[in-house]
């Protein structure tokens, strides 16, 4: 940080605190207004990130003593005295360096062994040292690179799950890298791979801010007759060729409940969806759907009754090619 800052920010009005206000107090305030602003919280919002940014550099230096004295006796100086580039015009070092004996104006030297040594002592820093370093504005971390408690870290789990706990949402427990056992509350409606983040849950921060969060990716096992498509369900129903060619009233199975009943309508092809509302996935944002997908099956074994009957179909189905325009297409 630079001085001139200390000299135009008021750092206990950025915080909305008054200048006898304790430590307890201090970090109290700071908190709440860290997570009032903070980024993770403003996402995309310019005006909370730079306010954050404010907070966080105001912390950063009165809640360390030796800073927060330092910054109170500059203060104190008024706003006369300013650290700026050196030229010609009032302000200048010289404002400074009048208060232990200097005049003002050209012709003025300053020994090492003397009155920089009485200057820069004065903020903890040795001769030839620069003031964006050392005490005077040093990094205490926070976020990027602005002063405050820098956030503990984040702490990682795996969890596999199976097809209905993922659809219908359950707590489960976990195992720490503590070896201690947390909870974790799986939303109805989670999908293979989403990550669940639990706040403040996971490592400490180093000098007082924030925990870190745990998060865990979920792995959901595959159903055996289910899959999902957002919060449609689909599933696979074949039905013989009678059914599908003359129609037929058919059950088909739903996800933790009893079949429901479907009407095949005469001459439905294979891959035809039929759809079953509000029986597929149920979660706060809405419910989906059943997706039946027909298919037709087709009879490995005929014993020799059941050819003759084909036998006798075939020559009496339509003479139409059934690939006739699949062919034309890929000629044309």
């Amino acid at each position: 940080m630079a001085s001139q800052d200390w000299f135009d920010k008021d750092f206990y009005k950025t915080l909305g605190v008054s200048k006898d206000v304790s430590e307890a107090d201090l970090k109290k305030t700071y908190r709440k207004l860290a997570r009032k602003y903070h980024p993770d919280s403003n996402q995309g919002d310019a005006t909370a990130e730079a306010k954050f940014k404010e907070i966080s550099e105001a912390y950063s230096v009165l809640s360390d003593a030796e800073q927060r004295a330092e910054y109170d006796q500059i203060r104190a100086m008024g706003s006369g005295a300013r650290f700026t580039a050196g030229g010609q015009g009032a302000g200048g070092f010289e404002d400074v360096f009048s208060m232990f004996g200097q005049g003002r104006g050209g012709g003025t030297r300053f020994q090492t062994s003397g009155d920089f040594e009485d200057i820069f002592s004065m903020f903890g820093q040795q001769p030839g040292g620069s003031f964006g370093s050392g005490r005077f504005g040093q990094p205490t971390g926070g976020f990027r690179g602005y002063g405050g408690p820098t956030k503990g870290g984040d702490v990682t789990a795996r969890t596999t799950i199976d097809f209905v706990t993922a659809t219908k949402g359950e707590t489960i427990t976990l195992q720490g890298e503590d070896g201690k056992p947390f909870k974790v509350k799986i939303p109805a409606g989670v999908s293979d791979g989403q990550k669940i983040r639990l706040r403040g849950r996971g490592r400490p921060s180093p000098n007082g801010g924030e925990a870190g969060d745990i998060v865990v990716t979920v792995a959901v096992r595959p159903h055996p007759v289910f899959t999902r498509e957002g919060l449609n369900l689909r599933v696979v129903v074949p039905v013989t060729f009678t059914e599908a060619a003359l129609g037929a009233t058919i059950e088909v199975p739903t996800l933790g409940g009893g079949p429901v009943k479907l009407r095949v309508a005469p001459g439905t092809p294979s891959g035809r969806v039929l759809r079953v509302k509000g029986r597929g996935v149920e979660t706060a944002k809405g419910t989906g759907d059943l997706l039946a997908e027909v298919q037709v099956a087709v009879p490995s074994h005929l014993d020799d009754a059941a050819r003759e009957a084909l036998e006798r179909y075939q020559e009496l189905e339509p003479k139409e090619n059934p690939r006739a325009e699949l062919m034309a297409k890929a000629q044309g």
